[in-house]
């Protein structure tokens, strides 16, 4: 309920070296499995609430109604996007983040059922490599983060990175969605 908007600026800032990004060997399975449905950018709005609610598991989320609205803003302008996943029907998991340049900003994820926010994770990473997208920031890295590859660098070494992301452009819609998990497994394993 706080009012603030903090600004972050990590000294080691995580990212996810897409051509690196590691799918343990039974997550592959349930990706190829088709379990979830896939979808981009069809509940953007109720992503972000769930990822800021005590039904995913936050007991505190500085999402707040002025970083939400900004949010939906962003994704309205076409520079946001979401990543969703239904079981019979319903929003179980998901991601959302930011678009600029082939830079992607991933900046939160939920999940109400085992695994929904894995599959819709390796969705997007699948996305953003097919996109031509260069970066992916995870801005902090915690041990389920780097259980699929993400590293830490230094702040100097990121502003490179970043650099030469944003001097390119990723395309979102480039790879539809309702793509097959045998796909997206594919997608991501083959190097680049």
């Amino acid at each position: 309920d706080s009012p603030d908007i903090m600004w972050v600026k990590p000294e080691q800032r995580g990212i996810f070296p897409l051509e690196k990004f590691h799918i343990p060997r039974s997550l592959k399975k349930t990706v190829r499995q088709d379990l979830f449905s896939v979808r981009t950018n069809t509940a953007f709005r109720q992503v972000m609430e769930l990822c800021a609610s005590p039904e995913a598991g936050r007991d505190e989320t500085w999402i707040n109604d002025d970083i939400l609205d900004a949010y939906v803003e962003l994704h309205r302008q076409g520079a946001a996007h979401s990543v969703e996943a239904y079981r019979d029907g319903e929003l179980v998991g998901g991601l959302y983040g930011v678009s600029i340049g082939g830079a992607f900003f991933g900046e939160s994820m939920f999940s109400l059922a085992t695994d929904a926010s894995k599959v819709a994770l390796c969705h997007l990473v699948a996305r953003l490599k097919f996109g031509g997208y260069r970066l992916l920031d995870t801005q902090f890295i915690t041990p389920h983060l780097a259980r699929f590859g993400a590293v830490e660098m230094p702040a100097e070494s990121y502003k490179g990175l970043l650099n030469d992301a944003l001097s390119t452009q990723g395309h979102w819609q480039t790879l539809g969605d309702q793509i097959s998990g045998s796909t997206i497994v594919q997608l991501i394993t083959q190097t680049s």
